[in-house]
């Protein structure tokens, strides 16, 4: 007792001299919150999408590639709450976030037990140069997190990226699918052959990037994909 008092003194004084503030709209947290105040928590505009009935992400997908299902987690804008977290998730050095939208994404999973069977969750990898220059890739966390949840392995550094691309936001779908043609492998085929694969991004746009990685996942044999992100363009 007497240590959880002397500890939350401990972290009211760091709050003091060092407050924390909501990656959502900046207002200072207080105690119990974590990473978004209260109010951009519930703000939040999840998309409620599942693995059990069609989206707006399975119809990003439709002809392209041959996928089991797809999802997503939020709703992405221009403005507002998810756009400042992934920002500072990609930019700032906010890694933590990616923890916190996967272990929350990851709870409802695991709830509504969609994902029993998948064998491994492969995060999207970055290039080994923007990962040094990043220092982390912003999707590892949410992926482990999620990883965690629904009882599955988490696997990076077999699928990689073999050449360090420009930023590829404002690219339209078939200029994104051009450059991200030949820009994947996969470096143990056989670790993934028969296996269901959910693979995981941070923000779905056009589709392209997804669909390369999950075409040179389904050129494995018996590979079966699905698909998830921390947030799609509405």
């Amino acid at each position: 007792m007497l240590r959880t008092k002397l500890s939350n003194i401990v972290n009211d004084v760091n709050t003091l001299l060092l407050p924390m503030v909501c990656f959502g709209c900046n207002a200072r947290l207080n105690r119990g919150e974590k990473l978004l105040c209260t109010v951009c928590r519930h703000e939040l505009p999840l998309t409620e999408y599942n693995f059990n009935v069609e989206n707006g992400v399975d119809r990003i997908f439709y002809g392209r590639i041959n996928i089991k299902k797809a999802s997503s987690f939020l709703y992405f804008t221009e403005q507002g709450i998810v756009k400042n977290l992934i920002h500072q998730l990609k930019y700032r050095n906010q890694e933590q976030i990616g923890g916190f939208l996967g272990d929350w994404y990851g709870q409802i999973l695991k709830e509504n037990d969609f994902l029993k069977n998948i064998h491994y969750v492969i995060p999207v990898p970055l290039h080994k140069k923007k990962l040094k220059s990043r220092g982390y890739n912003q999707v590892a966390l949410f992926a482990q997190k999620i990883s965690e949840h629904i009882n599955a392995e988490y696997l990076e550094n077999n699928l990689i990226k073999t050449a360090n691309t420009r930023t590829q936001t404002k690219k339209n779908r078939l200029s994104r699918w051009y450059d991200n043609r030949s820009l994947y492998e996969v470096i143990d085929p056989n670790l993934l052959k028969n296996k269901n694969i959910l693979l995981v991004d941070d923000v779905i746009t056009t589709g392209a990037t997804m669909e390369i990685c999950g075409q040179t996942l389904k050129n494995i044999e018996g590979t079966s994909i699905y698909i998830t992100s921390m947030a799609v363009v509405t």
